[in-house]
C-alpha cells in the first residue's frame, strides 16, 4: 500500500511539471511582446515598440497628486512619439516578479517596475498588462500603471 502511495504521489508531480512546463512555454509567448517593448524603448526603436502593441491599445496611468488619486490617458501615437524623441540618455524600464494569467487568447500581466533615464532613477510601480492572442503572436491591448518615486525598489532584489 505504501508503494502504490508514493507512485501515486510520483506521477502527480511528473504531471504536474509537466503541466507547468507547458504553462511556462505559454507565459513566456506571452511576455514576448512586453519585453520586446522595453527592449525598443532601450534601443529608441519605435517600429519595435509599435510591434508590440495591437493598434486599439489603451493606456492610463494613476498616482496621486495632492493625496488625490489621478488618472491619465495617453494614446499609442504620442507614447511612440516620447520613445522616438532623440536624447542623450536612454530610458530603462526595468520589470521583475511577473504574473502571468492566460485564459484562451487573453492574458493579464502583473508586474513590479522602476525607470532609469540612464544611470538615473525616476520612477517605479506596477504595470498591469492586457493582451490579446492575434494571428501574428500576441498584441498588448490595454497598459494600466501606478507611478511614484517613494517606497521604490530598484530591482528585483
Amino acid at each position: 500500500m505504501r508503494r502504490f502511495a508514493v507512485l501515486a504521489t510520483f506521477t502527480l508531480l511528473c504531471g504536474a511539471a509537466s503541466f507547468a512546463r507547458a504553462q511556462s512555454a505559454e507565459e513566456q509567448e506571452v511576455l514576448k511582446p512586453i519585453r520586446r517593448l522595453f527592449d525598443g524603448m532601450r534601443k529608441a526603436d519605435t517600429a519595435m515598440v509599435r510591434s508590440a502593441f495591437h493598434p486599439d491599445v489603451s493606456f492610463m496611468s494613476t498616482g496621486v497628486r495632492n493625496g488625490e488619486t489621478v488618472v491619465r490617458k495617453e494614446s499609442l501615437d504620442a507614447f511612440v512619439k516620447v520613445i522616438g524623441t532623440p536624447r542623450p540618455e536612454m530610458l530603462d524600464e526595468r520589470i521583475w516578479n511577473e504574473k502571468v494569467l492566460i485564459d484562451g487568447p487573453l492574458a493579464s500581466v502583473w508586474t513590479d517596475y522602476a525607470l532609469f533615464i540612464g544611470p538615473r532613477f525616476s520612477h517605479c510601480g506596477v504595470d498591469a498588462f492586457q493582451l490579446a492572442k492575434m494571428p501574428d503572436g500576441w498584441k498588448i491591448i490595454a497598459i494600466a500603471d501606478t507611478r511614484r518615486t517613494e517606497g521604490c525598489k530598484q530591482g528585483p532584489n
